[in-house]
């Protein structure tokens, strides 16, 4: 494996990130600090506990979930798509540097972006409201691998998008929606049971469960937390599948 390589991709896309401070953290950062503010604060102090739980508290964990899979594909998308709409991919895919190396730069920096985020939101939420972590290593094994699947993900969106505004579609039609829909503000065990099974067909509520499974050790509508895992290792599974194919195939990736 060419590591000098990956390097290079990995170092001058979270040197971006540098030169973009105020979009890429701060931002991010400030609009879920609000959120805090809003349901921590204002709302949280009005509503009854969810499973033992107060409902400042019980919302965190869905809120940095929505954090990072908005950051992660947002950043995955556009640092692929960025280097098509100028035409320096062709001189990366021209180089001595295999799929999987490209990957690795790009995701790699992506995911961590996010990462560092996530912890910087829960940080700034553990300052508003008490934020217990019961099973710290399986928070830290959600944070990474959604920040990977989801980066992975978004890869697949920079690559398929032909404008920016198509880097927007998926993201504010589909992600946002399925995010909010997901239980990240509500436990899904208040729904009518037809609505609760409706809803355990939409993949981020499993990633919302197990995260929150690590905070609180409460799980909604019987979902395990090795089901939550065994979910998003699947959509990873099928992330890692068409990222194959479309490098196979040139996909929009070769003129």
């Amino acid at each position: 494996m060419n590591l000098h390589a990956v390097r290079a991709i990995y170092t001058y896309e979270m040197a971006r990130t540098g030169r973009t401070l105020l979009q890429s953290i701060v931002s991010p950062v400030l609009s879920t600090s609000l959120y805090f503010v809003v349901f921590g604060g204002a709302i949280g102090t009005q509503m009854p506990q969810i499973h033992g739980v107060p409902y400042g508290a019980f919302v965190v964990p869905g809120l940095v979930m929505l954090l990072l899979l908005t950051e992660s594909i947002s950043n995955a998308s556009f640092g692929i798509y960025f280097p098509k709409f100028v035409g320096t991919i062709y001189e990366v895919m021209s180089a001595p540097v295999s799929a999987l190396e490209i990957v690795l730069g790009y995701v790699g920096a992506a995911a961590t972006k996010s990462m560092i985020l996530g912890v910087i939101a829960l940080v700034t939420a553990s300052l508003f409201v008490p934020l217990p972590v019961a099973h710290p290593l399986v928070m830290v094994l959600f944070l990474v691998l959604t920040s990977v699947t989801f980066s992975l993900f978004g890869f697949i969106i920079g690559i398929w998008a032909t404008g920016f505004e198509k880097l927007m579609l998926v993201p504010t039609l589909i992600v946002m929606p399925l995010t909010f829909l997901g239980g990240s503000f509500y436990s899904i065990d208040v729904l009518p049971p037809f609505w609760r099974t409706v809803t355990q067909f939409n993949p981020v509520v499993y990633l919302v469960n197990g995260f929150r499974w690590s905070f609180f050790g409460i799980a909604d509508a019987g979902i395990g937390v090795g089901l939550s895992l065994a979910m998003t290792f699947a959509f990873l599974a099928v992330c890692m599948a068409i990222v194959t194919w479309m490098f196979r195939t040139g996909y929009r990736l070769k003129a």
